[in-house]
């Protein structure tokens, strides 16, 4: 048996990273792509360790992007995002990651899909396949290259670079639908739903697509606080689990799937469930101090099973689109400001995000979603995958 030999980049972006690649040096053929892919990354690993391939074994960092240059008018390239499953022989397709987003646009510039300036900022237009949305990535040039390091500082990565504004492009589908996410930004047509889970009873839910499709709920439901770290809920099976039934009959309401055990076995990725509390002061995963007057809410949100470690960029987005619209669980916690901010403490430390939203005939459209992230190659060349 021989071995492949695939080029690649493995980039950070924001508080995620992955393994990128253009689309023609993988199988036109979506079967054998993913068969290439998880093993490119290690899955399915019984041991949880991905010992045996480019993945990290969390949520976080065992991530796919795939581009290519855009025939859609107003776009420069499209970007397929996978979720793989660590120990499963799954990748999801079905959403987003807003974390790499934010490398798309330098991933673009360096393979010579997009050109930019000398000096100055490349603006680089975002078909996203997976969500059908438009993403912007502003992106600094020096010297023809892209700039990718500096001093903006982001919580969630230890090393500061160059600052990517991102803007996410009417992120929330509108009333009629459209987005093939999920439909309506609302797809019950209400922006409080009641979901009777097992092992909690009636929880209410807003189900919202933006960014991702997405649940929130008050923290105090799930019995917690909003100031909870990765080592106070990742080891505990029964809250997790009670977790993941009520993101299943989410994702049943949000007409994802047909059944909660269709979410469950083949649809991982999206929905995500987040709980959202009131600011308390807490300590950050890096020792750091929040203190409650610095913060508009405390958010927290779960992703293939897990807490994660920081917040979801898609996560960001729908926190964002949430907080401009009254009447969610969010907006109820912590309306947005009158400049459509929103800034919230996660389990790394805090974020600030905000949105374009106005009413319109009494129905709320969220224009965009505006953050600040960073990007990184890390390792560019070729991976080696074992030839079937």
């Amino acid at each position: 048996m021989k071995q492949l030999r695939i080029p690649a980049v493995y980039m950070r972006g924001g508080t995620s990273k992955g393994v990128f690649f253009l689309a023609h040096d993988l199988p036109s053929d979506p079967a054998m792509r993913d068969r290439l892919l998880l093993r490119i990354i290690g899955s399915p690993d019984r041991y949880g360790k991905h010992t045996d391939g480019m993945g990290g074994a969390t949520s976080s960092t065992s991530k796919v992007v795939i581009l290519s240059k855009s025939d859609r008018a107003g776009c420069d390239v499209d970007y397929r995002f996978g979720q793989v499953a660590i120990d499963a022989p799954v990748i999801d397709w079905s959403g987003n990651c807003g974390n790499l987003s934010t490398a798309v646009g330098a991933f673009a510039l360096s393979a010579g899909l997009v050109e930019g300036p000398a000096d100055g900022m490349a603006t680089v237009r975002i078909w996203q396949v997976n969500i059908g949305k438009v993403i912007v990535n502003h992106v600094p040039m020096q010297g023809a290259e892209v700039q990718e390091l500096g001093g903006f500082e982001l919580d969630g990565v230890a090393f500061p670079a160059a600052e990517v504004k991102v803007e996410f492009l009417d992120p929330a589908a509108d009333e009629e639908g459209g987005n093939e996410a999920g439909g309506a930004m609302f797809p019950s047509g209400r922006r409080i739903d009641v979901l009777d889970v097992p092992g909690v009873g009636k929880l209410e839910a807003t189900l919202i697509n933006a960014g991702n499709p997405t649940i929130f709920v008050d923290a105090a439901r799930l019995g917690l606080t909003g100031t909870e770290l990765q080592g106070d809920v990742n080891g505990d099976k029964a809250l997790l689990q009670r977790v993941e039934a009520a993101r299943a009959l989410g994702a049943v309401a949000m007409g994802l799937v047909a059944t909660p055990e269709e979410a469950t076995a083949k649809r991982p990725h999206t929905p995500k469930l987040a709980f959202v509390a009131k600011p308390a002061s807490y300590v950050a995963s890096d020792g750091k101090r929040i203190e409650a007057d610095s913060i508009d809410l405390l958010a927290r949100i779960f992703s293939m099973g897990v807490l994660h470690h920081a917040m979801t960029g898609t996560g960001a987005v729908a926190i964002a689109a949430a907080a401009a619209i009254p009447g969610t669980i969010v907006s109820r916690v912590a309306p947005a400001g009158a400049d459509g901010r929103v800034h919230f403490g996660h389990p790394s430390g805090a974020l600030s995000v905000g949105a374009e939203a106005r009413e319109e005939a009494g129905q709320w459209k969220v224009a965009k979603v505006m953050m600040s992230r960073s990007a990184r190659r890390l390792m560019e060349g070729w991976v080696r995958v074992p030839a079937e």
